[in-house]
């Protein structure tokens, strides 16, 4: 019999952990690149139809099953699903919930790691008189593992700051970390946006003024050149930017994962769902809009200029984040360049870290139901296995290990579980039962316009999604961009370090199909022993 009898100690804190579930580096890191590269302010657009017409519902979705699924004590995808429909196949599809968890925990602690370092080397002015190039020359240091004992350490120290918070339970544990978490990171990115907005032209060296970021990140640019085609198109018209705006809602929100309903199946059978999905997702929006596009751009442009930032952000935003920033505040001096250091670094920890625990639940609350763990065993089994999932992306970031296990955990996967999730709420389950589930003890009054979004627009948008993915994934599995780099290169050195970067991301892919297969297993065992102990899975 399941030990897992756990639930939320307030409502507060259910939305504040659901919240900091949603909100991770890519509000801070990921966001204000893509709207730059996306036409700036034409750019919120198609982001905030993707939110209402997709964001929204599937968090309604994953929400309402995840309450239904813990009705009937299941609190990990593979038997949620499995107790909305019993075609056996709904199980294995359940596996992406787990699957994605530890993949993206595997990377994303490391990532996470970071900012406890670099919080370190703030304190103690280790970036006071470095150029940028040193400072960036700092973190390929720091990767490469030049010096291996810091990055493991942090890394070491992450694992098991996640591990312990996630051995003291929901209420004990992770709620209490979300309301110290999140309000800091707001406090914190509150001061930050004010210092970079404030930001004046001829102060501490800074060229222009921190507005001209702003007015540069939100004026729409309703005409873009096509990368591909070279002809200029208007922005609302491309379907990149469209596409852009819906994979940024699904970094942004955390669906497609299977923590939300993991966090969900905690509530009571009446509990809300509409108004706190709602609170979680619009609290989210609110950081990631109006803190997220307030910190990083402002800064930097005021800075380096339009062009020299809009060149930077072609490579994303961990160069401006980690290699560019710390640099810039040391122009402040001394003392603002520690607390500047301070507070964007913790701000991001909080963001990692309110998320990496969201990631650890489905895998324990999985272990809890099906095999009798307690909590602190299963804690710590999920701290060991993230810690030997990522050691090759630390071992092997040089090798592309960390951008394999991003790209198939971190987007594929997300996109290819919430289609099927999806289509089973809607169109199997059934949306009539699917909108009882949403509305029952709702305290807000759901819009009925909605429950045909769900049927219709959101699989609609979901498999157009998927399909548009396609052809990059299959120019992905077939190395095609490493191979035109081969193709290309003259010098034998190159090639070699190319060959032996593409044994290594095939490998990574083997690594973690194996650890699909392997957790799809455990659900087969765990189907198995509910079949001798005479429980069905509703």
């Amino acid at each position: 019999m399941s030990t897992n009898k756990e639930a939320w100690g307030s409502r507060v804190g259910l939305v504040l952990a659901m919240a900091g579930n949603a909100v991770g580096l890519g509000n801070f890191l990921r966001f204000p690149v893509q709207a730059i590269q996306n036409g700036g302010g034409a750019f919120i657009i198609p982001y905030l139809v993707c939110f209402l017409l997709m964001g929204i519902p599937l968090l309604w979705i994953e929400w309402g099953m995840g309450r239904f699924g813990g009705k009937f004590g299941h609190h990990s995808t593979p038997f949620i699903l499995d107790s909305m429909d019993k075609k056996r196949l709904w199980k294995y599809i359940g596996v992406f919930g787990i699957f994605t968890n530890l993949a993206v925990a595997a990377y994303y602690c490391y990532l996470e790691s970071w900012t406890l370092s670099w919080v370190y080397h703030s304190c103690i002015r280790t970036f006071a008189g470095q150029s940028q190039e040193q400072v960036a020359g700092f973190f390929g240091s720091y990767v490469s593992l030049d010096h291996p004992f810091e990055p493991i350490f942090f890394w070491v120290v992450c694992l098991l700051i996640n591990t312990w918070i996630l051995a003291r339970g929901l209420s004990g544990g992770v709620e209490i970390a979300s309301k110290i978490g999140m309000p800091l990171l707001i406090i914190f990115g509150a001061v930050l946006a004010y210092l970079a907005i404030t930001m004046k032209a001829g102060e501490h060296g800074a060229k222009f003024a921190g507005t001209l970021g702003l007015d540069f990140l939100w004026s729409p640019k309703m005409t873009m050149i096509d990368a591909d085609t070279g002809k200029e198109v208007y922005t609302l018209l491309n379907p990149k930017v469209w596409l852009a705006a819906a994979g940024q809602i699904f970094f942004t929100l955390s669906v497609g994962m299977g923590s939300i309903q993991c966090y969900a199946s905690y509530l009571k059978s009446k509990d809300d769902v509409a108004l706190n999905a709602m609170s979680a997702g619009w609290m989210n929006e609110f950081v990631e809009v109006v803190l997220g596009s307030s910190i990083i751009i402002p800064i930097a442009i005021g800075y380096l200029g339009i062009d020299q930032v809009v060149e930077m952000t072609k490579h994303g935003g961990l160069g401006l984040g980690f290699k560019t920033l710390p640099f810039l505040f040391e122009q402040w001096g001394p003392v603002l360049a520690v607390i500047s250091g301070v507070f964007w670094f913790g701000l991001l920890f909080f963001a990692g870290i309110t998320s990496s625990l969201a990631m650890g639940t489905p895998c324990m609350g999985f272990m809890m139901d099906e095999f009798g763990w307690k909590r602190e065993r299963s804690a710590w089994a999920f701290g060991i296995v993230v810690l030997l999932l990522g050691l090759p992306t630390v071992l092997f970031f040089n090798y592309g290990v960390f951008d394999e296990f991003d790209y198939w955990a971190g987007t594929v996967s997300l996109v290819v579980f919430a289609l099927f999730e999806t289509i089973l709420f809607a169109w199997i389950f059934g949306i009539k039962k699917g909108w009882k589930e949403i509305t029952d003890g709702a305290d807000i009054k759901v819009p009925v316009f909605f429950k045909y979004v769900i049927l219709i627009v959101t699989p609609l948008i979901l498999g157009w999604v998927f399909i548009s993915s396609l052809p990059n994934i299959w120019d992905t599995i077939t190395n095609v961009s490493i191979n035109k780099e081969i193709a290309s290169a003259t010098d034998l050195n190159i090639i070699s370090q190319l060959e032996t970067k593409k044994l290594f991301v095939n490998f990574s892919r083997a690594f973690l199909l194996l650890v699909w297969v392997a957790i799809a297993y455990l659900v087969y065992i765990a189907y198995k022993k509910r079949i001798r102990e005479g429980r069905t899975t509703s």
